[in-house]
């Protein structure tokens, strides 16, 4: 199969269009090693590097995009962009092989504008700062890694490397459960990658020898090769291990989503991570759970996906409906937020198990808006928290008398999560609710397939998550109105207002949230050539 560009080893390192995707990887990289070189850095040196370097690193993400052809249109895999191949491991035939499509391209640019607001919201972090800031950099060159590898075993290395410096963000940084947090966070996680490494071995095992060739771990390929996807629809042990291995990655990318009942890590890492990394953590982290839903659960297991598409939307309605539910509990203002994105992220989950153009391009745009709203309701917890030292919604209140520049930004991040038509939260809601009720159409991919017998389970699940906007919007106003709203308490007379980051971090990600919700089509127009792809894949 021929991509864009296939390049050798030695052309790897040299700048060039097509090697941007490496030097977005190897800048941050770069940029933690200086960091760690550096001999007893002052704090000051080490966040002026990390944010140079954060910076550097976004703008070549800008540069990228820029130079992205959005308009380009194919078939699924034709429309790679920026794409680099070469031999890695030859006796296994791993290939370092990376490139975006416009499925990838958003995500990449995501994380690295959220990594910049992260490390800009670090400078208050005074611990071991030269290696909090290598960690974090660190951190970013394999969150990108995740977004743009084709080769299945090159993303699995990206997925499970990101998982080391989270880790040790939360363990060394943390709260007073720190350890305990980052524990569960690692096991949790570790436990999903190990099914992910086991569809690994099995794609190795069935796809020796198909055709003459050796194996390959190619996603392209695998995906888009009849002889090597017409394995898993012909019949035999090849399709009894397709069933098996669509449910272990599900599993696997679920646990990052998190859908629950695999979401319990979440609610601790949030609660005792820095609030730098818990924007990082729900604005990016959770992401690659949904992204490795539409990059390589669907396209290689499309009559899997289309067979077990009830379960998956069970998980992703439950996943709302609970989690709203227990966020509406809950005392905690940082692990309320939490819950809300488990509630959040089940959307995307029922956006993508109805397999329609609105469920997926709405699941894909909550992805991405999610990323800003979740990442300003977690910094704006982080200012209360820095100053009043504590997170209980029962002892705070009548914070808009006493800071109202912060409330007036901490009602358009509570809006913008509680979808209020004109911010990034509805758009993508409003689409997944209607993607849901499409498939009902006699037309549509799902009742074709089965039958006409989808019809009354989408209708329940639409309404089901319908309503379940009444309790989003309940415990958020609820939260709103008891933290921000009444008389002001003495005790918190002495809060500062917003200093000048803060302040900057904040207006950032609001406007930010409100240009997504006003001009939607900014997103949704690039997107769709990529999404539509998909689904004429898994259609087939």
């Amino acid at each position: 199969m021929a991509y864009p560009t296939r390049l050798c080893f030695p052309e790897c390192c040299v700048f060039d269009k097509s090697t941007i995707l490496t030097w977005m990887m190897l800048m941050p990289i770069l940029g933690g090693i200086f960091i760690l070189l550096i001999p007893n850095p002052q704090a000051r040196i080490a966040r002026t590097v990390a944010m140079a370097f954060c910076v550097a690193t976004f703008l070549l993400s800008l540069l990228a995009a820029r130079l992205f052809d959005w308009s380009m249109v194919g078939e699924y895999g034709k429309s790679i962009q920026f794409a680099q191949d070469y031999i890695w491991i030859r006796s296994l035939n791993v290939h370092y092989f990376v490139g975006v499509d416009g499925l990838s391209m958003p995500f990449v640019l995501l994380t690295t504008f959220i990594s910049v607001l992260a490390c800009w919201a670090s400078y208050g972090i005074n611990k071991s700062v030269k290696g909090y800031f290598a960690l974090l950099l660190f951190l970013l060159a394999g969150m990108i890694g995740v977004f743009v590898s084709l080769d299945l075993l090159l993303f699995y290395i990206f997925f499970e490397v990101s998982l080391f410096p989270m880790y040790f963000l939360i363990g060394i940084w943390g709260g007073p459960r720190k350890e305990y947090a980052a524990i569960k966070f690692f096991l949790y996680t570790l436990l999903g990658s190990i099914g992910i490494l086991i569809v690994i071995l099995g794609l190795w095992h069935h796809t020796h020898g198909v055709g003459g060739r050796v194996a390959t771990f190619d996603l392209i390929q695998l995906a888009t090769d009849p002889a090597l996807s017409g394995l898993f629809r012909s019949g035999g042990a090849a399709v009894g291990f397709a069933s098996l291995a669509f449910w272990l990655l599900f599993i696997g990318f679920a646990v990052k989503i998190p859908s629950v009942p695999l979401h319990t890590w979440l609610p601790d890492a949030h609660v005792e991570a820095p609030t730098p990394i818990s924007m990082i953590l729900a604005a990016v982290l959770l992401k690659m759970g949904g992204y490795g839903l539409l990059r390589i659960s669907y396209p290689l297991f499309p009559q899997q996906a289309a067979e077990n598409w009830w379960w998956v939307a069970l998980i992703g309605v439950f996943s709302i409906i609970y989690g709203a539910l227990v966020a509406m509990a809950q005392k905690d203002f940082k692990r309320l937020v939490a819950y809300s994105s488990v509630s959040h992220m089940g959307f995307v989950v029922l956006g993508i198990a109805v397999m329609t153009p609105a469920g997926t391009a709405g699941a894909m745009f909550q992805m991405l808006a999610h990323g800003i709203s979740s990442a300003m309701m977690f910094f704006i917890v982080g200012i209360i928290y820095d100053r009043a030292h504590h997170r209980e919604i029962p002892r705070l209140g009548g914070l808009w008398s006493q800071m109202p520049a912060y409330t007036g930004w901490a009602v358009v991040g509570f809006f913008a999560s509680m979808g209020l038509p004109g911010l990034c939260g509805f758009i993508g809601e409003i689409m997944v609710l209607m993607g849901t009720f499409g498939a009902a159409d006699a037309n549509s991919h799902l009742m074709l397939m089965t039958g006409g017998a989808a019809l009354r389970p989408l209708l329940w699940f639409g309404v089901l998550t319908a309503a379940s906007i009444i309790l989003t919007a309940a415990y958020l106003l609820w939260t709103l109105q008891r933290v921000y709203m009444g008389a002001p308490k003495p005790e918190y007379h002495h809060f500062p207002g917003l200093s000048g980051s803060e302040k900057w971090i904040l207006v950032t990600l609001g406007v930010t949230a409100i240009v997504m919700g006003v001009l939607p089509m900014l997103v949704l127009d690039p997107i769709r050539p990529a999404i539509e792809s998909v689904l004429r894949l898994v259609g087939t």
